[in-house]
C-alpha cells in the first residue's frame, strides 16, 4: 500500500466542488443569469431544504498554516458591522426566493466564529432564522477555537438549534503549535468537549493536520491517543497544503521545517492505522466516524454528500453562502462574494449582493460533477441509460482508469465504476481521470493528494 501512495501522491484537486474554482469559467459569467437560474429552481431546492453557510473571517491572530479567508485584529468593534452587512445580504438575496426558505442547515465558519460574542452570534442567526422556517431535521454546526470558546457561546448556540461543532485543533505538540501560531491547551479542548456533551451537542468534529512543520511520529502517536481518549464523533485528518505564494503566513516557517515526503507518509498511515484500530471508520479519503455518528450512517446507506463545507450527512439542493468570500452552490451554478471585507460591506450598505465571480454549469458539468459526487460520496458510479454524450464520455475514460483497476483500486463494468475498499485512498486521483479540466498542466493549483 505505501508503495501505491508514494506513486499517487500527486497534486489533485480535493473536489469539494466540480468544475473546481480554478476551473469556474469566470469570464462568461453573468450575475443576473446566476440569480434567474437561483429563482427558477429555488420552489423544487425548498421542498428539502436549504443550507445556509455564513463565513466570519476575523481571528485575533494569524494561524500561519491557515489557508481559510481571514481577517486579523483585536478589535472586536467589527463584530457588529459585519453582522449587520451579512443580514443585509440576507435580506437583498432573498427578494430573489420564489417563497419563504426553509432552512435545513446552517454552518458558521470561518475564520474563527467564536471571535464573535455570544450575543452578536444569536442575533446574526436568529436575523436569519426569523424570515424562514426551519426544517424538522435541521441541524446547526459551528467551528470553535478551543482557547476562546465559552460556556456561553456553547449554551447559547445549542439553545438556538446548533448541535454539532468542530474543534480545529491541528496538532497537540507545544513546538508544532507555536510554529503554526495556534496555541491551545488539552485542558481547553477537553473542556469545551465536556460542556458540548452536557449541553446535549450530538456530534462533536476534531480537525487533525499531518504535514505540519517539526511534527514527529512520536508527536502524532501523542495526539492520537489524546483523540482517543476524548472520542470525538467525527475527525478530519488533512494533509497540509505548503503554499506560500498564495499565504504568505507560511514564510513563518521554511521548508526544511516541514517532513519530507517519506515522514509525511509515515505520519499520515501512523494516525490512520491508530484511528482505524481505535474504532473509527473511514469516510472518504481524509474523514473518520465513529460507527454510531449520523456522518457513517448517511456514508453507509448511500445518502452522503460533499460540498464546500466537506462531507456532509445532509444533503439540500441549495447551498447558500453569505459573508465576505463565501461561496454558493445552486446545482446549475455557483458563485462567490467578494473575498475581502471593505469591498463586501459596501457592496451590500449599497444595495448590492456582493458576488463578484462565478461559474454556469454546461450540461457536461452537470453529468460530470454527478459521477465525481458519486465517487467520492458513495465510492461508485453508473452511467446505465444516460444520454449519448454522457455515455460516450464516460466510455472514453475507462482507458485512463484501467491502470487503477490492475492495481486492485477499482471494479470497471461497461457502464459502472466502483472503487474497492483498497482504493477509497485514492478516491481524488480516480476522480482527476474524470475530470474534464485536470492535466498535468493544471497540477501546480492543487495539494498533493497524500
Amino acid at each position: 500500500m505505501n508503495e501505491l501512495i508514494e506513486k499517487y501522491n500527486i497534486p489533485v484537486p480535493r473536489y469539494t466542488s466540480y468544475p473546481t474554482v480554478p476551473n469556474w469559467k469566470t469570464e462568461s459569467f453573468d450575475k443576473k443569469s446566476y440569480l434567474e437560474r437561483l429563482k427558477i429552481g429555488f420552489s423544487a431546492a425548498n421542498q428539502e431544504g436549504i443550507s445556509v453557510y455564513i463565513h466570519l473571517p476575523y481571528c485575533e491572530s494569524l494561524c500561519t498554516y491557515c489557508g481559510c479567508n481571514t481577517r486579523i485584529t483585536i478589535n472586536h468593534a467589527v463584530e457588529e458591522p459585519y453582522v449587520n452587512a451579512v443580514l443585509k445580504e440576507w435580506s437583498l438575496l432573498s427578494s430573489h426566493f420564489t417563497e419563504t426558505p426553509k432552512i435545513r442547515e446552517i454552518h458558521l465558519g470561518g475564520g474563527t466564529p467564536t471571535f464573535f460574542s455570544a450575543d452578536n452570534l444569536i442575533r446574526l442567526v436568529e436575523g436569519i432564522t426569523s424570515r424562514s422556517i426551519v426544517s424538522e431535521d435541521a441541524s446547526f454546526s459551528f467551528e470553535a477555537h478551543p482557547a476562546n470558546t465559552t460556556h456561553e457561546h456553547l449554551k447559547r448556540l445549542r439553545k438556538a438549534g446548533f448541535d454539532r461543532l468542530s474543534l480545529g485543533i491541528q496538532d497537540f505538540d507545544p513546538k508544532v503549535q507555536k510554529a503554526i501560531n495556534r496555541i491551545q491547551t488539552t485542558e481547553d479542548i477537553d473542556r469545551v468537549v465536556s460542556q458540548a456533551r452536557e449541553l446535549g451537542y450530538r456530534s462533536i468534529n476534531f480537525d487533525l493536520v499531518y504535514g505540519l512543520p517539526f511534527q514527529t511520529i512520536d508527536g502524532v502517536k501523542d495526539a492520537v491517543n489524546k483523540v482517543l481518549e476524548m472520542k470525538p464523533d467525527r475527525i478530519a485528518f488533512y494533509s497540509y497544503a505548503h503554499v506560500p505564494w498564495i499565504k504568505p503566513g507560511q514564510r513563518a516557517y521554511s521548508e526544511k521545517d516541514l517532513p519530507d515526503a517519506q515522514l509525511k507518509l509515515e505520519l499520515f498511515t501512523t494516525g490512520r492505522d491508530m484511528l482505524l484500530k481505535g474504532g473509527y471508520k473511514t469516510i472518504g479519503f481524509d474523514h473518520f466516524s465513529l460507527p454510531e455518528d449520523s456522518l457513517y450512517k448517511s456514508y453507509a446507506s448511500g445518502n452522503m454528500h460533499r460540498n464546500f463545507m466537506g462531507f456532509s450527512d445532509l444533503r439540500t439542493p441549495y447551498q447558500i453562502g453569505l459573508g465576505v468570500s463565501s461561496i454558493s452552490d445552486i446545482g446549475t451554478a455557483f458563485s462567490q462574494n467578494a473575498k475581502a471585507v471593505e469591498p463586501y460591506i459596501e457592496k451590500v450598505k449599497n444595495g448590492e449582493i456582493p458576488i463578484v465571480k462565478g461559474h454556469l454549469h454546461s450540461e457536461e458539468d452537470s453529468f460530470l460533477r454527478k459521477h465525481i459526487l458519486n465517487l467520492t460520496c458513495k465510492h461508485r458510479t453508473s452511467w446505465q441509460g444516460a444520454g449519448v454524450k454522457e455515455s460516450r464520455y464516460m466510455r472514453n475514460t475507462l482507458a485512463g482508469l484501467r491502470i487503477f483497476e490492475g492495481e486492485g483500486l477499482l471494479e470497471l463494468g461497461n457502464e459502472s465504476i466502483q472503487i474497492t475498499d483498497k482504493g477509497r485512498l485514492f478516491v481524488r486521483q480516480i476522480c482527476s481521470v474524470i475530470d474534464r479540466d485536470y492535466d498535468f498542466a493544471t497540477q501546480g493549483k492543487y495539494s498533493k493528494g497524500v
